[in-house]
């Protein structure tokens, strides 16, 4: 038996693939699941999107290597669209570099500035994959705490009192996942003084900018932060894209630089047509994030009706995808609580603590269902807290 390498013995599998594993175990034809889980947008990219995609894919020449550092139309498609969104100028030449998906920049960010035993510091509650990369690369987890006391703002005068010497870089997330706090630019400028006062990087990893929230921001458009910032971005939530796999990084160029000699030894490039059609995207005007946000807005009402339902307390101050939200206190242990749920009304619900210690008192809904579902999850729910066979009363009705 040979022995894999001691560096996995400190990450599991991610959550998600084990429990939709789980989920899609329980599903049936007549009685199907609903999933409020996960954050993969249900709607379709914009049809110009698709018709870019397919006219690029029918050029036979299309269908070779690609430029490591991107097509140099996506890069400029990108720059514009930060230009236009967040204020923010950029050269398309050296300070942006396209990804496979922004969780792919995680690791790539990492691999370029962390050496084992360095320290980094990760958000609690936080995007799981933040810590797995960490470990993965033989660093040392610093958590930060964001708690409901505190709106999940950082403390930032709590995080210059401990000893940042061996701190490398700092993950951040905002609009954060799974709170949906938007970042406070008064916190953003203490957080990129601190940075440069310490000496580590600082990344955003910013996704959700365009879902659900009136001011999207860029921590590139903070006045300095170009000498101690990286930010991560996609399309997959915004343009309804995440299967598409297509992000990037910004900053400055040696950063940049560092991250491209990872990732080029990594792949071979992008498929040319994706990234043609990511540009075209990029491209869309306000009228997409306005029909995007107003559906989203519809299903958050909903959301919250199942919160509610619940007995769950929440903010209605959310961005992103997600609404999250603290159980009551008479749940004495929310895995158990979302598994009931699951088994019995079988609607999937995200448990908190998959996001760390902070998280273990709330769940998180997703918004990527239709109204109809939500709506049928909300029976559901309802029935399950009757103690009524859930399956057995709607296969009836229907």
């Amino acid at each position: 038996m040979i022995a894999s390498a001691k560096r996995i013995e400190q990450v599991e599998e991610y959550y998600f693939s084990k429990k939709l594993a789980e989920v899609r175990s329980l599903d049936s034809v007549n009685f199907p699941i609903i999933n409020l889980g996960i954050g993969s947008p249900d709607m379709p990219p914009a049809p110009a999107v698709i018709a870019a995609l397919t006219k690029a894919a029918e050029n036979a020449s299309n269908h070779g290597y690609q430029n490591y550092k991107g097509a140099p139309v996506l890069r400029q498609a990108i720059a514009a669209f930060h230009e236009r969104m967040y204020g923010v100028t950029l050269n398309a030449e050296t300070e942006i570099l396209p990804l496979m998906g922004s969780k792919e920049g995680i690791m790539h960010v990492s691999m370029a500035f962390v050496n084992e035993g360095d320290e980094i510091l990760i958000p609690n509650p936080g995007y799981p994959t933040y810590s797995s990369v960490s470990k993965l690369v033989g660093a040392k987890l610093v958590s930060y705490d964001l708690d409901e006391a505190n709106d999940w703002r950082i403390d930032i005068g709590t995080l210059r009192q401990r000893d940042l010497s061996k701190v490398k870089l700092m993950w951040l997330n905002y609009p954060h996942m799974p709170t949906g706090t938007r970042a406070m630019r008064e916190d953003i400028i203490e957080l990129v003084a601190l940075a440069k006062e310490k000496n580590f990087l600082l990344i955003n990893d910013n996704p959700y900018s365009l879902i659900l929230n009136d001011e999207p921001f860029s921590i590139l458009s903070m006045p300095g932060a170009e000498e101690v910032v990286l930010e991560l971005n996609s399309i997959s939530k915004s343009h309804n894209m995440a299967g598409w796999r297509i992000g990037w990084v910004a900053g400055k160029q040696t950063y940049i630089d560092a991250v491209l000699r990872v990732k080029s030894n990594m792949d071979s490039g992008m498929f040319l047509p994706l990234q043609l059609a990511a540009a075209e995207a990029l491209r869309l005007g306000d009228d997409w994030f306005k029909q995007l946000n107003a559906t989203y807005a519809k299903r958050k009402v909903l959301a919250e009706q199942i919160l509610k339902q619940l007995g769950c307390a929440f903010s209605s101050n959310q961005s992103g995808l997600f609404v999250w939200a603290k159980v009551p206190n008479t749940v004495h242990g929310v895995e158990a609580f979302v598994d009931k749920i699951l088994y019995e009304a079988k609607v999937f619900i995200t448990p908190g603590f998959i996001f760390g210690s902070n998280g273990e008192r709330f769940i998180r809904i997703s918004l990527c269902a239709t109204e109809e579902k939500l709506k049928e999850a909300l029976t559901r729910i309802q029935l399950f807290q009757q103690d009524k066979s859930v399956e057995k009363v709607l296969t009836a009705v229907i």
